[in-house]
């Protein structure tokens, strides 16, 4: 359906609700042939086993292959070991290796602080079993102190063992291009997969990227706005703004595409299907 892979990325449902909002989804979603899923940690507490079962489900269910995002925020190295033993026997072969957010209500981290020493710990005790694949910043990461530091950063986690890296969403194609490029000088040599954001709400899209330092362009944002509450019009446009920059990632070389699919079909369909 496009010229390179593509992977989906889903959020473990916690309600009944959110449960069937998933399983209306995914027949739709399945058609695209995703090389796999992933599945985002859920932080905290109680929270923990919804990412486990969700990629269960997807496996036996929908005989999709799905890798679980891991975090080091909150859990002790015991808790880390007893999950990547979990993941080994459900028959993952993939990892989202992930710092994490500080999950609500918690006042410490867990005992691995950073991103690179979990993808180091994950090597320490699995050896090569598990293709990792962490996270890096085209717009850098809203913590970093400048864009070389943050470059530092993407760089450890690299030299500790991880196999690629998937970016956080943007709408600026060269943003993308000018971090592969410092990123090939740094040493850097695994692929870097684009993620994708399709737009289906603004306001909850100017949320997320308040939240994560995504940038939304002036031009973008005030184009989206002045749909107002016209929600099929903010659809369609979106969706052609989207497959634009698809488009010219796939044409200027990303190896992949990875969409955040916030657990629906619709939006990310409509990316997919303009990409024909």
């Amino acid at each position: 359906m496009t010229a390179v892979p593509i992977s989906l990325e889903f959020f473990p449902p916690k309600t009944p609700e959110q449960r069937a909002q998933l399983e209306r989804a995914l027949p739709k979603l399945k058609r695209c042939a995703p090389e796999y899923v992933s599945v985002t940690f859920g932080a905290g507490g109680s929270t923990l086993s919804y990412t486990p079962e969700t990629i269960r489900h997807l496996r036996e269910n929908h005989a999709l292959e799905a890798a679980p995002h891991i975090s080091c925020m909150g859990g002790s190295r015991d808790e880390i070991r007893a999950l990547l033993r979990h993941y080994r026997e459900t028959g993952c072969k993939r990892l989202v290796a992930l710092r994490g957010d500080l999950p609500s209500g918690m006042a410490t981290v867990g005992e691995i602080r950073y991103a690179s020493d979990l993808v180091a710990f994950i090597r320490a005790e699995t050896g090569d079993h598990f293709h990792i694949e962490v996270a890096c910043y085209p717009e850098v990461h809203p913590q970093a102190d400048d864009s070389q530091a943050d470059m530092r950063h993407f760089k450890t986690k690299i030299e500790a063992g991880a196999n690629g890296a998937i970016t956080q969403y943007f709408y600026n194609a060269d943003a993308y291009f000018h971090f592969v490029d410092a990123a090939r000088r740094a040493g850097i040599e695994v692929p870097i997969v684009p993620g994708i954001m399709p737009i289906a709400n603004f306001s909850q899209l100017k949320r997320f990227s308040e939240l994560c330092g995504a940038e939304i362009p002036r031009w973008l944002a005030k184009r989206l706005g002045a749909f107002g509450d016209d929600t099929d019009s903010i659809r369609e446009f979106a969706a052609d703004v989207v497959a634009d920059l698809c488009r010219r990632l796939v044409a200027g070389g990303a190896p992949g595409l990875h969409f955040y699919t916030l657990n629906r079909a619709q939006a990310t369909l409509a990316v997919i299907e303009r990409m024909r």
